[in-house]
């Protein structure tokens, strides 16, 4: 679609609708801002744009007249696809696109799409120093906090974009179409948003839904609904697995990383090359191989960048020891399976402190994971009654109630003795008492240092 003097509505006023509003006024767009708190004013919103010039600002409920005068909504990712505003727009015969479709519409260059449960960050970071260290022109964009539409407008023929994709910005792509894609597992999150878990997976796999056959989707193997649903997908599918060698694909031999194509396997790294820890995360480093094989990059670039690539902050991520107790900040562990994960990376008894927003998530087999691992659970936020009842259904009678995270930190740090952990993984969104799982994690990073 030409977007230039296009009658564009922009729904959401956060960082993802602020972005796409800078980039439809590089296109030259005609804007209308949206947003349905109507305790928000123009003032407010001008202070988050560059230049506000031409923008037209509406707030709290969407006229039909406002509605019959636009040729295209954009829809922030953080607004349900079936708001009832957003079902007057498109029962009125509006085309709504995502942000991701937005910049998709207007960047240029190779495109990297990577989604899953968990591990989008890490492999999305990964990749992108991968490409950094070969490409001359990288931008990684997406759901790891940086707006695909900041970067769509200067980008060029050479660029590689690296973008990590949300289920929600999956609900919203028409055209969009990825040079790879990935999907790194699906586990059940976000189904007061989804609904079900069918619909949740077939939004996961709609990432390759306008690749061609010429184009790879890379696939964890072990993951039974991916395996499924990868039989309905007519693109080339590169599979990686923790537990089986495959004759084609990325697996784990041992200690070694392996790749095998074509009859011929060559090891690309090891499990001790890596500061990264838990099977998770050699499952991600498997997805990055994959992905940066079938974007060109050479095996010795890949297996320097292994080596020499940090942790991303907030997942499983070392803060400090305090007489002799180790405390990791997990706050990206924002559902159960990712939270799993966590645990089964301690190697120590462990304090786990979690509870937060309820995203409509059971708790059973997040308990049962915890084994002899975790001595004591430390709750708080609004799932706090549901997991403790969870808990002890489970015979996890070790709980302590508190109210706040910086009370959870100091009945943790009080309770723990030498050569435990204080693992923060609250299997459970932050939108109940913080803005973000960032800032529970810099909260929590700064209570235990205040120890």
């Amino acid at each position: 679609m030409e977007l230039k003097n296009k009658r564009i509505l922009v729904a959401g006023s956060g960082k993802s609708g602020i972005g796409a509003v800078s980039l439809l006024q590089k296109i030259g767009a005609d804007i209308t801002l949206y947003d349905g708190n109507s305790a928000l004013t123009e003032e407010i919103v001008k202070e988050k744009l560059d230049n506000a010039d031409g923008v037209k600002f509406v707030f709290g409920e969407l006229s039909s007249e406002v509605i019959g005068n636009i040729d295209l909504m954009v829809l922030s990712p953080g607004i349900a696809v079936d708001a009832p505003f957003v079902n007057e727009v498109r029962d009125a015969g509006v085309p709504i696109w995502g942000e991701i479709e937005l910049a998709y519409n207007v960047a240029k260059g190779k495109l990297i799409a990577i989604t899953g449960t968990n591990g989008k960050t890490t492999t999305t970071s990964l990749v992108g120093e991968i490409m950094a260290n070969y490409y001359k022109k990288v931008d990684v964009v997406g759901n790891i906090g940086n707006p695909y539409t900041t970067t769509a407008f200067e980008s060029d023929e050479e660029t590689v974009t690296v973008a990590e994709i949300s289920s929600f910005q999956l609900e919203t792509i028409h055209e969009f179409k990825p040079d790879v894609s990935a999907v790194l597992n699906i586990t059940p999150d976000h189904l007061n948003r989804h609904y079900t878990m069918d619909n949740y997976a077939n939004v996961k796999m709609s990432i390759a839904k306008n690749q061609d056959e010429n184009q790879v989707i890379v696939l964890n193997y072990e993951d039974e609904i991916i395996r499924e649903k990868a039989s309905k997908l007519k693109n080339k599918i590169v599979y990686f697995s923790s537990k089986n060698k495959l004759e084609e694909g990325i697996y784990l031999d041992g200690d070694n990383i392996v790749y095998s194509a074509d009859g011929k396997q060559e090891v690309i790294t090891t499990v001790f090359d890596t500061s990264l820890v838990g099977i998770h995360n050699i499952e991600n480093i498997m997805a990055a191989i994959g992905i940066s094989i079938n974007m060109g990059v050479p095996n010795d670039i890949i297996r320097q960048s292994i080596h020499d690539f940090k942790a991303v902050e907030h997942r499983i991520e070392y803060v400090t020891t305090k007489d002799d107790v180790i405390y990791y900040n997990d706050s990206k562990g924002t559902n159960t399976d990712a939270s799993i994960k966590a645990i089964e990376a301690m190697s120590r008894p462990t304090i786990l402190i979690a509870g937060g927003y309820d995203k409509k998530s059971e708790f059973d087999e997040w308990v049962e994971a915890f084994g002899d691992k975790i001595k004591t659970l430390v709750l708080l936020g609004e799932t706090a009654d549901k997991i403790a009842k969870t808990a002890k259904k489970h015979g996890f009678e070790n709980i302590i109630m508190t109210q706040s995270l910086e009370e959870a930190v100091k009945v943790s740090a009080q309770k723990a003795e030498p050569n435990d952990a204080v693992l923060l993984s609250p299997a459970c969104a932050s939108w109940d008492m913080f803005d973000s799982y960032e800032q529970r994690g810099e909260l929590f990073k700064q209570f235990v240092k205040n120890l």
